[in-house]
């Protein structure tokens, strides 16, 4: 029971979509200003400018942050408890019930759910693999588009998993990345699909 209602608790944090809620303060609805019709921080930031977009996608991190760092390191989660209450804020951002369950593609939160799972380290580790990318694909090319971006944030996400298995990670934190990639690449799965498609042809 304990494990149900934390679930429920993560999940609505996370479905809180504050950068849409920002934009309509603003009386913008910052889904009009990117081609993926996302209410995230990205779009907030293509509609007000560069530190709204900082904004959103802080507000974003801390609601995966907390309060899952509050209950891990309280001991209130524990083994595959992890697994399941991690996973929810992700779900909550991407598919908010705020929103008719069309929430933002959760990378923000993503980094606010690593963090508080292993005090930073795998989001370090995502961090850098994303910049790293970042670099590789501005250096081979002459502009970087929406797909190029879409496609870096999922494939990013496989070097952690292979980090976490060399680190000795427990099974449940690979089914939780596993699962996290797989709501990150659903919700991308337009771009990347554009993206291979480009690429191949």
């Amino acid at each position: 029971m304990k494990v149900v209602i934390l679930f429920v608790i993560e999940f609505f944090i996370g479905a809180m979509m504050f950068s849409y809620w920002i934009g309509l303060l603003m009386h913008k609805d910052i889904r009009a200003y990117g081609e993926d019709e996302n209410p995230g921080a990205f779009n907030l930031g293509r509609a007000f400018g560069f530190k709204f977009g900082v904004l959103g996608a802080l507000l974003d991190f801390l609601k995966g942050l907390f309060p899952l760092i509050l209950f891990t390191y309280n001991g209130w989660i524990k083994g595959w408890e992890i697994f399941v209450v991690g996973i929810a804020p992700i779900l909550g951002h991407a598919f908010s019930p705020f929103l008719k369950f069309k929430g933002g593609k959760g990378v923000a939160v993503t980094f606010g759910v690593w963090s508080a799972l292993t005090f930073f380290e795998v989001s370090f580790i995502y961090a850098v693999v994303l910049a790293t990318l970042e670099v590789s694909f501005r250096f081979f090319k002459k502009h970087i588009t929406g797909k190029d971006d879409a496609f870096i944030t999922v494939a990013g996400l496989i070097v952690p998993l292979i980090y976490m298995y060399f680190r000795g990670f427990g099974l449940e934190y690979s089914a939780l990345l596993v699962a996290n990639f797989l709501v990150i690449l659903y919700k991308s799965r337009k771009e990347v699909v554009a993206f291979l498609k480009r690429e191949s042809g």
